[in-house]
């Protein structure tokens, strides 16, 4: 993981209140208490007040928390901000990624795009969910495949599922995959924390990573969900052309990417039912325990029976916190539902 660009900063070589040494990893004089970076914390604090986004606050106060020293009551101050920021960041509209100003060719393009979008959507208004989908996020996904280390290892996944299941499968298999990393790349753009492009890795999936933590089992479990919720999203889509064009090739691919989806709720490790799971307290542990395990019971997905045990070993576990999330419960138990009929779907066929 990253450094922040914040900690890049040369801090002065002595306090200027009263002349302490400061050694290079120090937050706060010694001496007299000055914070070391306060003229960047002041122009941190400003670029928050004037930010128009809780994305953009979000990004300046996590940079100055970075520059705060543990236990320092500037720092618990700057906590409250990003909490009572991220509450409100959860009910803003994605933002769209930072981008440089385009010519007005490119802007004429996008807007082509766009309506070429919204045209191909009328084919399947009647599954509205898939429609809504592609017309509110399509441009965010599109600009994700500007970054070049996403196209190129994106090429390289292709190539190596081609050879596997033929390039029809394969294409939209990391479609898939791509619109999973995505959401959590939404999720972290809303909440103001930096990170990669995704990163494909043939025969793994693909990955994204962080350029700073995150501080919060809430914000780590939205970030987690986000992905598995987009991954829905594109499984809803690709069953919904399935059935507009009787294609059992699509109909595969919506079952594949919600059997993947499912994997990636298993609470262990580092997948994202275990961001998810960070959040939940005990008892609501147990509550996706039980869900899980009704899942298992009106379906044949034995994917289920992995989740079924690691949601069990974590309800058991120290690790729960003492507030609960509601929203991530209800994220998590509808995902459960939701992917489960979906990969239901190809043994009975409909």
């Amino acid at each position: 993981m990253a450094e922040s660009d914040s900690l890049a900063l040369r801090p002065p070589s002595a306090c200027p209140n009263c002349g302490t040494t400061l050694a290079a990893n120090l937050l706060s004089c010694p001496g007299c208490g000055r914070l070391v970076y306060s003229e960047e914390l002041k122009r941190l604090a400003e670029e928050a007040g004037r930010a128009a986004q809780p994305a953009d606050a979000l990004r300046a106060w996590r940079q100055a928390l970075a520059l705060l020293p543990e236990g320092s009551r500037q720092r618990a101050a700057v906590l409250q901000k990003i909490e009572a920021l991220v509450a409100v960041a959860e009910r803003a509209p994605f933002p769209a990624p930072v981008e440089t100003e385009k010519p007005d060719a490119q802007k004429t393009l996008w807007q082509r795009i766009l309506a070429a979008l919204g045209v191909s959507a009328a084919f399947i208004a009647k599954f509205k969910f898939a429609a809504l989908f592609l017309l509110t996020k399509a441009k965010l996904l599109l600009l994700g495949l500007t970054k070049m280390s996403t196209l190129l290892s994106m090429g390289v996944s292709l190539a190596f599922y081609w050879s596997l299941w033929g390039w029809r499968f394969a294409l939209g298999f990391v479609l898939s995959i791509y619109v999973h990393e995505m959401g959590h790349v939404a999720m972290l753009t809303r909440l103001g924390i930096r990170a990669t492009a995704p990163m494909f890795i043939p025969g793994f999936g693909a990955v994204v990573r962080l350029r700073e933590h995150l501080p919060t089992a809430r914000e780590d479990a939205r970030v987690g969900l986000a992905g598995p919720i987009w991954g829905l999203g594109a499984a809803v889509a690709a069953y919904a052309l399935s059935l507009a064009f009787d294609s059992p090739m699509m109909r595969a691919i919506a079952t594949v990417g919600a059997w993947i989806n499912l994997f990636n709720l298993t609470p262990v490790w580092q997948l994202d039912g275990s961001r998810a799971f960070r959040a939940l307290t005990r008892q609501q542990r147990w509550i996706a325990v039980a869900v899980v395990a009704g899942a298992l019971f009106f379906s044949s997905v034995d994917i289920l029976w992995v989740i079924l045990i690691f949601a069990v070993i974590r309800a058991w576990g120290k690790d729960a916190p003492e507030e609960p999330d509601r929203v991530a419960l209800g994220e998590y138990v509808f995902l459960i539902a939701a992917l489960t009929l979906l990969a239901e779907l190809r043994r009975t066929g409909r």
